[in-house]
């Protein structure tokens, strides 16, 4: 994935692996991982491959494992994209899950863990779900948001935006390139009342990269990692505020 501006690598889906489980959360089947009784939680949206895709649910254990009941609902209804059926190729595909539907989608997931008790919650988007994760940090539902090379998003949809956001780029992405992420960076910059947030473009990686890499590359796992802590990092500060006590 690494150096690439479009989808290079197809993900494995496995329904067993990861170290968490399947339940319902918010009326939708979701991966979850972490203990209940964590003070937190952060919410992952995965990108067209879905939640069965081996690298999204390592990420979600990543998170969990870093102190955060983590839950990762099924948006796609058991329909993730298949770049093997010839017969529905991705714009098609699209058109049965429109990106603009992921935050009201979203949503119920997000109430149902506040009445379960967590107050402070996270969310990330990846790809296909960064619009809904834009919108969703429009709201006052979350502490901070994360997108990670956000697909169909321009600078407008970063306008009003009240949670803490985050937003990583490709260098090599194509379908969301780095005149994108300056201008989604250039809205942030000048937005009154002001908004706390963090942008970066990655060296020599594409669109895609935090997810969709090859576990037997190190450099492709490297770069993801790198992206993988800031998330976290991002969600220490602003969701369960661990660095602002160390700080």
């Amino acid at each position: 994935m690494a150096g690439s501006g479009v989808h290079s690598y197809h993900p494995i889906l496995n329904a067993s692996s990861g170290t968490g489980y399947v339940t319902t959360v918010g009326g939708l089947n979701s991966y979850v991982s972490g203990s209940h009784l964590a003070l937190f939680a952060v919410v992952l949206m995965s990108d067209i491959f879905g939640i069965e895709a081996q690298n999204f649910r390592n990420l979600a254990d990543k998170v969990a494992a870093s102190g955060y009941y983590v839950v990762a609902p099924d948006l796609l209804n058991n329909d993730p994209f298949d770049h093997n059926d010839v017969n529905r190729p991705l714009d098609v595909w699209s058109q049965d899950h429109p990106p603009e539907n992921v935050s009201a989608d979203v949503k119920p997931v997000i109430q149902d863990l506040k009445r379960r008790g967590f107050s402070k919650i996270g969310i990330a988007g990846f790809c296909w779900s960064g619009l809904g994760a834009a919108d969703i940090a429009k709201t006052k539902l979350v502490k901070a948001a994360v997108l990670s090379h956000p697909s169909f998003v321009q600078g407008n949809n970063f306008r009003g935006i009240k949670a803490p956001v985050a937003i990583y780029g490709g260098q090599n992405d194509t379908q969301t390139p780095p005149s994108r992420i300056i201008e989604i960076e250039r809205v942030l910059r000048d937005a009154r009342p002001e908004v706390a947030y963090e942008v970066k473009i990655f060296p020599n990686v594409g669109h895609g990269w935090t997810l969709l890499y090859d576990p037997n590359d190190p450099e492709a796992v490297k770069a993801a990692d790198k992206a993988h802590r800031m998330m976290i990092n991002w969600f220490d500060k602003h969701v369960s505020e661990l660095r602002n006590l160390v700080m």
